[in-house]
């Protein structure tokens, strides 16, 4: 963390922290499985390619040729097995077919229960980065008002440093929410 010597750079620093909270929370929710093909599903998973763990998407193509299945086309025919195992044994629970040279993941559509624990998953996820925003929020409050009981700015300044502050983390907050609602919508959503 860099030192903060005016309000401007700690409205600079929070709205940068915030972002990559932001940003943070777009990634988790693309490994969120809807009903819907999409290659961000494999991104957390990693395969155990010469003894070194590797994203997937480092080891061969990815595309989506209809909204229910993921192929990979491995550039190593030799890390077909270990592609196919480490699909297999993720959290995702999808089922893979390999012919040798590629391998297709069906995505199969959601029953009503799983769509609900996903939800919950989405909703835990949400306030974890909530959290984080607010818990930026309150570091950088507490050094515009050390830099204030140090004298480098003014209560003028304070005020509006914080005011600023909090604009800025509605702003995020709402953010989160909003992709977070867009991200629920998609899960119930029945095809």
């Amino acid at each position: 963390m860099t030192t903060i010597a005016s309000s401007k750079d700690a409205i600079a620093q929070a709205k940068t922290r915030m972002e990559k909270a932001v940003e943070d929370f777009r990634k988790d929710l693309g490994g969120v499985r809807t009903g819907r093909a999409n290659v961000a599903l494999l991104d957390h998973i990693r395969v155990d390619y010469h003894g070194t763990p590797m994203p997937i998407n480092q080891l061969g193509t990815l595309n989506v040729p209809d909204p229910t299945t993921i192929v990979i086309s491995p550039w190593d025919p030799g890390a077909v097995p270990l592609i196919d195992k480490a699909i297999r044994t993720s959290d995702l629970g999808l089922n893979p077919a390999s012919d040798g040279r590629v391998i297709r993941v069906p995505i199969p559509s959601l029953n009503e229960e799983r769509r609900k624990e996903l939800v919950k998953h989405i909703h835990k996820v949400l306030e974890d980065h909530r959290t984080a925003v607010r818990n930026i929020r309150r570091d950088i409050k507490e050094a515009v008002e050390r830099l204030e009981k140090e004298k480098k700015i003014s209560e003028d300044d304070r005020k509006r440093s914080l005011d600023e502050l909090d604009k800025l983390t509605h702003s995020e907050t709402k953010k989160i929410e909003d992709l977070s609602a867009a991200k629920e919508k998609e899960v119930m959503e029945i095809k």
